[in-house]
């Protein structure tokens, strides 16, 4: 069970059993795969949907506060996200991977999303965007 989330099965993840920090690696996934995919999904989409989930403790969503490394799109339509969170003691940290998968895959064309945990390199917030900066008053 290391290493994994809820993969939507309703079954119960890591994070339903965490009691440190999330671990490295830990991968949530949603989506199925497409029949007949058309290519690679939509990147302003895709973006979309990654700017609709916020950390509850934070009024500023995941990808300006820059916990998005990577977001591979696929031929096939799938989507492989490497992220990270403010720190690894985050009360989210099983939760938050698991609500980006969702959000990703209910996008026209997402196939598969695999988001994988990450903390290396560590989060700052050198890593927000100007827009999350100035939201947090932290110019």
């Amino acid at each position: 069970m290391a290493g994994s989330a809820d993969t939507g099965t309703g079954a119960p993840g890591l994070a339903d059993f965490m009691d440190g920090p999330a671990e490295e690696g830990l991968t949530a996934v949603a989506g199925s795969a497409l029949e007949s995919p058309k290519g690679r999904a939509d990147r302003d989409a895709v973006i979309e949907a990654l700017k609709s989930v916020h950390d509850p403790e934070i009024p500023v969503n995941i990808y300006d506060l820059g916990l998005i490394y990577e977001a591979n799109r696929r031929l096939n339509g799938d989507v492989e996200i490497v992220m990270t969170l403010t720190a690894p003691h985050c009360p989210v940290a099983g939760e938050m991977p698991r609500e980006v998968a969702e959000a990703v895959a209910a996008v026209d064309g997402v196939g598969v999303v695999n988001v994988t945990l990450t903390w290396s390199p560590p989060w700052t917030p050198d890593h927000m965007s100007d827009d999350a900066k100035f939201l947090l008053d932290m110019f």
